[in-house]
């Protein structure tokens, strides 16, 4: 899943959640389950998310909703396995991205 967002330090949950096209409550839940998210939470308990943090959460969201993992299974998968399982996510989006390209290029056409 390529995610659209701005170039920024923090993203807010909305931000997130609505890049990702799932419910907040899902970025919550998903924040409590994986130790590598650790969004920074300010004096309200607001949620800010920085880039390393949406890359970890792309990362989840291809193993859980994408290829079908349990949760558990996620995480096994994540602590195991984590650079193989970088490195195939690094170039699925690579090729997802040549591919929005390729369909920009021949709609233009």
């Amino acid at each position: 899943m390529h995610v659209e967002l701005p170039e920024k330090r923090y993203y807010g949950i909305g931000e997130v959640a609505k890049a990702f096209g799932v419910n907040t409550s899902l970025i919550r839940f998903w924040e409590k389950e994986f130790d590598v998210l650790q969004p920074k939470k300010n004096a309200k308990g607001n949620r800010k998310f920085t880039p390393q943090d949406v890359h970890n959460l792309q990362l989840i969201y291809h193993l859980v909703k994408e290829r079908g993992f349990t949760l558990e299974g996620a995480k096994i998968h994540l602590k195991e396995e984590k650079q193989k399982t970088l490195s195939t996510f690094e170039v699925i989006q690579k090729l997802q991205k040549v591919k929005a390209e390729l369909i920009k290029i021949k709609e233009q056409l």
